[in-house]
């Protein structure tokens, strides 16, 4: 079996981690999304996988050999991305008349659940339907492709993303088709976006011929489109890591449940790490720190003493310095916070964080989520950054300050006390 993997999104829902990084390339547990994406594949039945990126996600080919997965990798790219739907046909010399997998590159997908739908959908495939996809049940469909289907799940339409949703059956982005869909692609308009989409290949298909839903397990599946989505798939994969000690854990330090730490790594006096926890190598935790369960620090972090990080995940070459508070937050590469900073992750009034989303206040629908900062941003000391905000690539937060709205990329932040003296009284 051959698999197509579509990773030539942009991210926007995303920034500011995807201004200096492709979405595919975003850490979970230790490593890329997309390697999660290969290992599933890999266990599920795939040998050889196609990916295709972007221009701005083309340095994620030299980063990923699928060879120590035992899955032979290629990858091409679309220098002109123009939807899901332009990018497969990259895909159809690779193809070569064969029935084949395609799945979007930005999925947590677990490696059972890709196995069952390839089984399902092969005896589909042989029953002479031209198209299979995978459709998870969700609880706002608004948000999604909203697949109609009818009787055991032959599919009628995909509507993306309607106010009155027929169903409440999500397109989850994992297909497998006949070479035919390269010929229904061609046929497809540009959207009013002015993408040629995939999904509208999908639904030209069902219109001449049979295209079925396999109905999936949600635990196995997640959309990773929205920073807090980026957070539950890095508790997924952490949660299904046994745990492994193979850096320096200094005494009197605690290891509870499934802690990985990486060679190198050192986790120093006084310490406690409560799994399931990654921790990357070279990285250097403590004295006294606490690292809480689903953190992933990536490698070279420092996490100074005193410091708690919860469930976060902390980026190559980011330093913590003393006394910080790191809480449920998404922190990127080479950034510094300064002694004494706050990443808080909970509202006054208790109420779900929102987070401006492509100019929009969204709710994450989470009573805790914290701050997400992008590659190269620094703090002062004593630096507090309230629940929901977003900070730019290499943006500077100056001594002092309470943040409590999104900071644009590249900008200084400074504020000035008034000190009114008087002469003391003898």
């Amino acid at each position: 079996m051959r698999a197509v993997v579509l990773a030539a999104g942009r991210g926007v829902r995303l920034q500011p981690l995807t201004l200096t990084k492709p979405k595919c390339m975003l850490p979970v547990g230790g490593s890329p999304l997309l390697k999660w994406v290969f290992k599933a594949l890999k266990k599920a039945g795939v040998r050889e996988a196609l990916t295709i990126l972007n221009p701005e996600g083309w340095k994620a080919k030299g980063f990923l050999d699928g060879s120590k997965l035992g899955l032979k990798v290629s990858y091409t790219r679309d220098n002109n991305p123009k939807g899901t739907g332009s990018s497969l046909t990259l895909a159809e010399p690779f193809v070569k008349n064969r029935v084949f997998l395609a799945v979007y590159g930005d999925l947590y997908l677990s490696p059972s659940m890709v196995k069952g739908f390839l089984e399902e959908g092969l005896k589909r495939i042989k029953e002479g339907c031209q198209a299979i996809l995978a459709a998870v049940k969700v609880e706002n469909p608004r948000e999604y492709g909203v697949v109609q289907v009818k009787g055991e799940g032959r599919v009628l339409k995909i509507l993306e993303k309607p106010e009155k949703p027929r169903s409440n059956l999500a397109n989850a982005g994992i297909y497998l088709f006949k070479p035919e869909v390269f010929k229904a692609v061609r046929l497809v308009k540009p959207s009013p976006r002015g993408e040629i989409e995939l999904t509208e290949a999908v639904n030209l298909l069902a219109e001449e011929s049979e295209v079925y839903a396999v109905t999936i397990p949600g635990g196995g599946w997640l959309d990773v489109g929205r920073p807090w989505d980026l957070l539950e798939a890095n508790r997924r994969v952490l949660s299904e890591m046994k745990g492994k000690v193979e850096g320096v854990v200094e005494s009197q330090v605690v290891l509870q449940g499934g802690v990985t730490v990486e060679k190198d790594a050192t986790v120093r006096f006084g310490s406690v790490v409560e799994g399931p926890a990654f921790i990357g190598s070279g990285c250097e935790v403590g004295p006294f720190a606490r690292i809480r369960p689903y953190t992933s620090l990536g490698r070279n972090v420092r996490v100074g003493s005193f410091c708690e990080v919860k469930n976060s995940i902390v980026m190559d070459g980011s330093r913590i310095s003393h006394l910080c508070y790191v809480g449920d937050s998404i922190i990127g590469e080479n950034c510094n916070l300064g002694a004494g900073t706050l990443l808080a992750n909970l509202r006054l009034d208790e109420q779900p964080v929102k987070v401006e989303i492509k100019g929009v206040k969204v709710s994450s629908g989470l009573r805790k989520f914290g701050a997400v900062l992008g590659d190269g941003v620094k703090t002062a000391v004593n630096v507090s950054i309230m629940p929901g905000v977003k900070v730019g690539p290499r943006s500077l937060i100056g001594p002092v300050l309470t943040v409590s709205r999104d900071i644009p990329a590249d900008t200084l932040v400074a504020g000035m006390q008034r000190l009114d003296f008087k002469p003391v009284k003898g």
